[in-house]
């Protein structure tokens, strides 16, 4: 199946959804990055001797939603690591079942930090997690990065999906080049 079905399909859907994500969410939080760490650096801390209060607080939480952001189209890009050390020596079905198997581990490990962030998401206002100086709640943070793993365990699941169809995993391409 070509890459052209596939783009119609679930997988084209999701593309399209964390391409829009990424770019309106993570664009909008680069720029408050940028501009927040202008406007206290060079003005406020070096004109006016007078840094903004719990300034690194936001900027450690931007740099989460960012991080956030970028695991589930980082998987979509091909941009994880993968060690394919021995599949030049495997015959191409056993090569696709280790491939799936592997595959089949990543979503349950997924799915399993996926929950235990949700579970450290109910439990960080009653146990006092919040950031250091302006003390805002990790909670809706921990909620963002277990939304996002879990949308990395559907990513996986989607490339099993292809592989048992005996299909190559289609990656997202932006720009029309393979990242």
């Amino acid at each position: 199946m070509s890459n052209e079905c596939n783009n119609s399909g679930l997988i084209g859907q999701l593309d399209r959804a964390l391409l829009w994500v990424s770019l309106i969410c993570g664009g909008t939080t680069l720029a408050f990055m940028t501009g927040f760490s202008v406007w206290n650096v060079l003005i406020m801390r070096k004109a006016l001797n007078s840094p903004i209060a719990g300034a690194e607080d936001l900027l450690i939480l931007a740099l989460v939603v960012i991080v956030a952001l970028s695991v589930p189209l980082g998987a979509r890009t091909g941009a994880h690591i993968e060690i394919e050390v021995l599949e030049s020596r495997m015959s191409a079905g056993f090569a696709r079942w280790s491939m799936i198997f592997v595959k089949v581990l990543c979503t349950l490990l997924l799915a399993a930090m996926s929950w235990r962030l949700w579970h450290a998401g109910q439990s960080a206002e009653r146990f006092g997690e919040t950031t250091q100086q302006l003390l805002i709640s990790y909670e809706p943070f921990y909620y963002l990065l277990s939304a996002s793993v879990g949308l990395y365990a559907v990513v996986v699941v989607l490339d099993i999906w292809q592989l048992l169809r005996g299909e190559k995993i289609a990656m997202l391409r932006m720009g029309g080049e393979p990242l």
